[in-house]
């Protein structure tokens, strides 16, 4: 999922999840993670999920910057007293939302529904991007963006990295461009080549 995506997908999503979704796309977290984040986890400058909510046990920092801050800045405008955490719906926990999530991925074309079955049992079944997929985006982002992978582990938590390859898969945008950086370096070689004095014979 691309950013133009993400906002598209923003637009057709119930205002509790906007930011909660944007959150996932940025941080890497796991949607269960996003859930337990209480406002004793927040400080200043980080974030620090407990180790009792993170899925590998580990306490996990994600640094404040832009538009984090902002994300933290309007939760805490919408801030319920009597609710801890810091996503919620109406000052109740944010539940499943994966009906939320496939109505508005249907609505942009970022998924379908396929009708199965006939009469009283017929059923639709989801085809299309999953909230997971937010941590795959994350991960490609990161790896994009240069930070250096054992970094970006520690960002979203993946504990192996096999775990963490399965996530950054490799696409056919990638390879292209793999290709022009490497048929630029040959021809920024070649032009270096070019203009290299010839020793005259003495």
């Amino acid at each position: 999922m691309d950013r133009t995506e993400l906002f598209l997908l923003r637009n057709e999503l119930p205002d509790y999840l906007k930011d909660p979704v944007s959150f996932l796309y940025l941080s890497g977290w796991r949607s269960g993670e996003m859930k337990s984040l209480e406002w004793r986890d927040v400080g200043v400058e980080a974030i620090r999920l407990r180790a009792e909510n993170s899925k590998n046990k580990k306490q996990r920092v994600l640094p404040l910057r832009r538009e984090l801050v902002e994300i933290l800045q309007r939760a805490k405008d919408s801030r319920k007293p009597d609710c801890p955490f810091v996503f919620h719906d109406d000052g109740q926990p944010v539940g499943d939302f994966r009906k939320a999530w496939q109505n508005a991925c249907v609505g942009v074309g970022l998924g379908y529904f396929e009708k199965v079955g006939e009469g009283r049992t017929a059923k639709k079944v989801y085809h299309g991007l999953l909230v997971h997929d937010l941590r795959r985006s994350a991960v490609r982002n990161m790896v994009a963006a240069g930070i250096p992978e054992k970094v970006a582990m520690g960002l979203s938590g993946h504990k192996t990295r096999s775990v963490f390859d399965r996530y950054h898969i490799v696409s056919e945008d990638d390879l292209a461009q793999a290709s022009d950086r490497l048929f630029g370096h040959l021809e920024r070689q070649a032009e270096a080549a070019k203009v290299v004095p010839i020793k005259k014979a003495s």
